[in-house]
């Protein structure tokens, strides 16, 4: 269901120039203090996703009264797992380099502009994917990981093909073989619900964790689908929680 708030958040578009990617990354930034945090949107979708589906609406407080500062990030869908036209080995390859603009290019700016050393990552769906990719194999940059109905295998988009990118760009292979104690300051959710497409990858990467000793809070919601009513009627109470 599209949302529609009842004032328009106050926004920034950032056409940001990666030369790891070669191309321009649009960041939509909304707010104008507080504690950073890089939000992913769904499978296929732009750095305008999460505001015009209402999901920052949920936490304008937070936004207005300067305690969170959104950056919203483009993501790379259609060059990378969602191409109909590109083979397995340059999807997984576009995706490393999207990773990696992440780590040494976007991750820095948001650290300078906002003088912190760790960050707060999330998203929902595909995004959720995003977020935890990030934050799995880089935990040194980042204190707080909200996954709201994520799905953390991507061989399904692969057809078979597997490469060291494939192994460390999935969270379901590389945390197998990862140190539990490196996670012990992050803050993690993975939320989902009992009608959600995505309970059971949920259930599993919980059980991953905890596998590894790792804390974090599994939430599992009653009767509400894959959809972003259940995204935001959650996502207030995971910032207040997590943040």
């Amino acid at each position: 269901m599209f949302y529609l708030p009842s004032t328009t958040l106050q926004e920034n578009k950032v056409s940001f120039y990666s030369h790891i990617l070669n191309r321009h990354i649009d960041v939509v930034v909304i707010g104008h203090y507080g504690k950073p945090l890089l939000l992913f949107p769904t499978s296929m979708g732009n750095a305008y996703q999460n505001k015009d589906f209402g999901l920052l609406d949920t936490i304008r407080d937070k936004i207005d009264g300067g305690e969170l500062k959104v950056y919203n990030v483009d993501s790379i869908d259609f060059q990378s797992f969602y191409s109909k036209e590109l083979p397995p080995n340059i999807k997984i390859y576009n995706y490393s380099l999207y990773v990696r603009f992440l780590k040494d290019e976007l991750v820095p700016w948001i650290q300078k502009e906002c003088n912190v050393d760790r960050i707060a990552v999330g998203g929902c769906s595909f995004g959720a994917f995003h977020a935890a990719t990030f934050a799995f194999k880089y935990p040194d940059l980042v204190y707080s990981l909200i996954c709201m109905s994520g799905a953390y295998n991507i061989k399904n988009f692969m057809k078979g093909y597997f490469d060291d990118h494939v192994y460390f760009n999935n969270p379901v292979d590389f945390m197998q073989n990862a140190d539990g104690w490196k996670y012990n300051h992050m803050k993690i959710v993975l939320g989902t619900s009992d009608w959600d497409i995505c309970h059971q990858d949920n259930v599993d990467m919980s059980q991953l964790l905890a596998s590894k000793g790792i804390n974090h809070w599994y939430d599992e919601q009653k009767w509400a689908e894959h959809d972003w009513r259940l995204w935001n009627r959650v996502f207030p109470h995971y910032i207040s929680q997590m943040m």
